[in-house]
């Protein structure tokens, strides 16, 4: 340990960690994080399910982590497996071993994992006695790249389904472990997909021709799981306290759980649906409960449009009632600046100095219909002049290259928005001035870009991604176009987008690249300092597989694609017509509130209109 980065990271022992008697213990789980402590040690959901579990009396669930590469070098150097830090149990020894899929790029460390944990790699070659691994979040809206290595998947909201799973296998463990048989049974659970009961065939161009059942009890379409109720749903009244920072090194708050806005490209915003929101009440009855249990200085609500709560400022009030004298901030992220108002920037400049930030996505009013942003130039400069009023002058500005039907002048209107909105400013002091006040300072803004990726399950996912040198440049005429030094540019690496894009529409096929590049050193993608795109290609290529096949291809809407078997909610006929209203119309569609647009979520939905 002394030999090796942070230490910390593997030490367990942590302040609010389960520790059970191993002879109440009847069912052992690690929840596996494949990347690093502290990001795990943020991730909400881990924090949720790991309070679930082991609040179930016979149930262990301990949490393990993906090593830093010397870390992995001491293992394998020591003969040691990958342990998890509440008991130091090896992760071959679990019953079973749930992992949650946030990003693609993460996928290798899940084999690396299970390497090092001693367990077989691939589901076919686990027999009875090895650990059922199971996996859920995001990704797990297409599986397919991993199928090969994961026994179940779960689809949607996991609080009910982890406890039936575990209620599952507790009953066939009982009467002695046949694992082909939990997982038939496991099948008939709602938002339970198992890859292994599904067959695909391919065209020879190379295109899904089918996806079928191979046992009779295996549904034909796997549907997710929603928790209609947040307020009822468990929430920990305490947490793990790490050692070391982690990156959200506070107190976070679920607010709701969906979007009502449609953004076209947005993944969360459609398979999260239906919105759901939490009372105030249970807000800051939440928020004080953890608050004295861990005395963490920050609270942050998590929402994909924290501004679209219903009772957001009554949630405010509460909060600031008591986290302003005891000195604790409150953060709201996920601000919409068609929403902003003075009441709500009070709130957030209450006790922590912070920046303005929010997500055009687009330079110019064409492409933010095409996504469906549904805000104007008029609203950002309303939002930035009631932040420049309260003497915020730092802007944070979040956008994307490489959208559907982008043109040059919308690449370069991402630096002309910049500069307008720091302009603004200059207008604002010569407005003040002229009433007799003195406003110093200026204006500064960090414009981050991210590289467009199309997602299954949205309006987007028929379309192609722009190939590597396309995108770099758009980086460059970006980076040509802004002339002034208050404006700082950052941008992501084309080549990681690329291979996001190629493993979030891929299908089976893609586990055996996965693996090769696994073989070759492929560890922690997602991280720039270990990201090599020469190991992917030499993978694909050694496969006989093309990552353009996967990213760069238009999609007819008449192919079947390896995700229809899967469903989170929305309907095909609701993205399609989102699609044609995008491409062909450039045209916005209404947020949920206004009315609704029959996405496919229907009764489970309160703004359903039965239509």
């Amino acid at each position: 340990m002394p030999r090796v980065a942070k230490p910390g990271r593997y030490s367990g022992g942590e302040i609010g960690q389960y520790i059970k008697e191993r002879g109440e213990v009847y069912i052992d789980f690690a929840f596996a994080f494949p990347d690093l402590y502290e990001i795990g040690m943020s991730n909400l959901g881990v924090r949720i399910l790991y309070d679930i579990l082991n609040k179930i009396p016979d149930v262990w669930c301990q949490r393990a982590y993906c090593p830093w590469g010397d870390m992995e070098a001491a293992l394998h150097e020591a003969g040691l497996p990958l342990w998890a830090h509440e008991e130091g149990l090896p992760l071959d020894a679990f019953d079973i071993i749930g992992f949650t899929l946030q990003y693609e790029l993460s996928y290798t460390n899940v084999l690396c994992m299970l390497e090092l944990g001693g367990v077989p790699l691939r589901a076919a070659d686990r027999g009875d006695g090895d650990a059922i691994v199971i996996g859920g979040g995001p990704c797990a809206c297409n599986p397919e790249p991993l199928c090969d290595f994961f026994d179940l998947l779960v689809l949607g909201d996991g609080e009910e389904v982890i406890v039936e799973l575990v209620d599952l296998y507790r009953a066939h463990k009982q009467r002695g472990l046949d694992r082909r048989l939990f997982l038939q049974d496991a099948a008939q659970i709602q938002g339970v997909y198992v890859p292994s009961l599904y067959c695909g065939e391919y065209n020879p161009d190379g295109t899904l021709r089918e996806l079928r059942p191979v046992c009779s009890t295996a549904p034909h379409k796997v549907k997710k799981r929603i928790v209609r109720d947040l307020d009822a749903a468990p929430f920990p009244e305490t947490l793990v306290m790490p050692y070391i920072e982690t990156i959200h090194d506070r107190i976070v708050l679920e607010a709701a759980r969906g979007c009502i806005r449609g953004c076209r490209f947005c993944q969360a915003g459609m398979i999260y649906r239906p919105t759901r929101e939490k009372s105030a009440a249970v807000l800051d009855a939440q928020a004080r409960a953890l608050f004295k249990k861990t005395g963490y200085d920050e609270i942050s609500m998590c929402s994909l449009s924290i501004t679209d709560h219903t009772h957001i400022s009554e949630v405010a009030e509460r909060l600031l009632k008591w986290t302003t004298p005891n000195r604790v901030s409150l953060s709201l992220p996920s601000l919409r600046v068609d929403a902003i108002d003075e009441e709500m920037l009070d709130s957030v400049y209450e006790v922590r100095q912070s920046s303005l930030t929010f997500a055009p996505e687009a330079g110019t009013q064409r492409l933010r219909d095409v996504i469906n942003k549904n805000i104007t130039q008029d609203d950002m400069r309303n939002a930035v002049r009631a932040a420049y009023s309260r003497n915020r002058t730092t802007l944070k500005l979040y956008f994307m290259l490489g959208l559907p039907t982008e043109r040059d002048e919308d690449v370069t209107g991402i630096a002309e928005l910049a500069s307008d909105l720091i302009g603004e400013h200059t207008r604002y002091k010569h407005e003040q001035r002229d009433l007799g006040n003195i406003v110093g300072g200026s204006a500064q803004a960090t414009i981050s870009c991210a590289v467009f990726v199309p997602k299954p399950h949205t309006p987007f996912q028929w379309e192609a991604q722009d190939s590597c040198d396309e995108i770099v440049r758009k980086q460059r005429l970006l980076r040509d176009s802004i002339n002034s030094r208050k404006i700082k540019y950052n941008w992501h690496d084309a080549k990681a987008s690329r291979l996001e894009a190629v493993f979030a529409r891929g299908d089976r096929r893609l586990g055996r690249v996965l693996e090769a590049a696994y073989r070759t050193g492929a560890r922690f993608d997602g991280w720039d300092e270990c990201f090599d795109f020469a190991r992917w290609e030499r993978a694909f290529a050694d496969c006989g597989l093309d990552m353009d096949f996967y990213a760069c291809r238009v999609r007819d809407p008449g192919e079947l694609l390896p995700w229809d078997h899967l469903d989170m909610g929305v309907s095909k006929a609701f993205l399609l017509r989102e699609r044609r209203r995008a491409i062909e119309e450039e045209r916005t569609t209404r947020n949920c509130r206004e009315g609704c647009e029959a996405c496919g979520a229907g009764a489970d939905c309160e703004m359903w209109t039965g239509a």
